[in-house]
């Protein structure tokens, strides 16, 4: 019995405290070494017995749990599935070697060569682009390139999936550049860009020109009331239901919720969402 001074003190003194912190690494390393010979038992029952589950069988060969229940799908690896409970026999898994097809060499997928290229010039002509942006994007996205007395060849393939991504939504014919908008609503460019970010304004870039969709800006301004489509877009879903991208993703994957895809963009079954999402009337 002591007089502490403090409320955290726990002995009375330097010495014992020092035997008190040896005795607790003791008996940690003590509950290490137990739980260490548990498992190499576990693990050795598990090699003796005649019924297995499905985790014991991946632990057994040493795969994982998910490649188990495949291969029980396929019939490869046949399983009695009583209620509550799936078991293997040991029998049927040494089976699996027994009957195993002749070993072949796994064969690496060749890559097909890559024969159609642009010039740069040719590249700048379609896409309307700067040269200097040419070379900034294909190092950013590993587009492959080739030299050729002097010239600079793009795999053809490559640069037209990049600029598909990038491609506007076709269904937008009227767009506003940034000169029109700077006058029309009096914004700075980084009002604009901000104003664009925000909003998800749909845009397009024609060499140094950037236009935003002119349908959307007055939408967002407040000019044009949005028409009643069949369709929102993730923005438009997001906001509404105060969801995340990956909780709005979510429930389109595991509710089967119908979409379609335009260009980079995609759109939700706005009736099947409020379905699933609107909250309940109350009569």
């Amino acid at each position: 019995m002591f007089i502490a001074r403090k409320t955290s003190t726990n002995y009375c003194s330097h010495k014992c405290n020092n035997a008190a912190y040896k005795e607790r690494i003791r008996q940690e390393r003590i509950a290490t070494y137990q739980k260490e010979i548990s498992i190499n038992t576990e693990e050795t029952s598990i090699e003796n017995k005649e019924f297995y589950t499905p985790p014991e069988v991946a632990k057994l060969l040493g795969i994982s749990r998910a490649s188990i229940y495949r291969y029980m799908a396929e019939n490869i690896i046949k399983a009695v599935q009583f209620k509550g409970k799936t078991l293997v026999r040991r029998k049927d898994i040494e089976l699996l070697f027994e009957n195993a097809a002749e070993y072949k060499k796994r064969i690496p997928i060749e890559k097909a060569p890559i024969t159609d290229f642009y010039t740069t010039a040719e590249v700048k002509e379609k896409y309307h682009v700067n040269e200097s942006w040419i070379f900034v994007i294909a190092k950013k996205h590993n587009i492959p390139r080739t030299f050729n007395r002097g010239k600079t060849y793009w795999s053809k393939k490559h640069i037209d999936a990049y600029f598909a991504k990038k491609a506007p939504d076709p269904d937008i014919t009227e767009w506003y550049s940034t000169q029109e908008m700077q006058e029309k609503f009096g914004m700075t460019l980084s009002a604009i860009y901000t104003f664009a970010y925000k909003n998800a304004i749909p845009k397009k870039k024609e060499g140094i020109m950037v236009y935003y969709s002119k349908k959307h800006v007055d939408i967002a301004k407040g000019i044009a009331k949005p028409e009643e489509t069949m369709y929102y877009t993730v923005a438009e879903a997001m906001e509404k239901f105060n969801l995340t991208r990956d909780q709005l993703y979510h429930y389109v994957k595991w509710h089967h919720i119908s979409k379609i895809k335009k260009g980079k963009y995609t759109f939700i079954s706005r009736a099947e969402l409020d379905k699933l999402l609107a909250p309940p009337k109350i009569e």
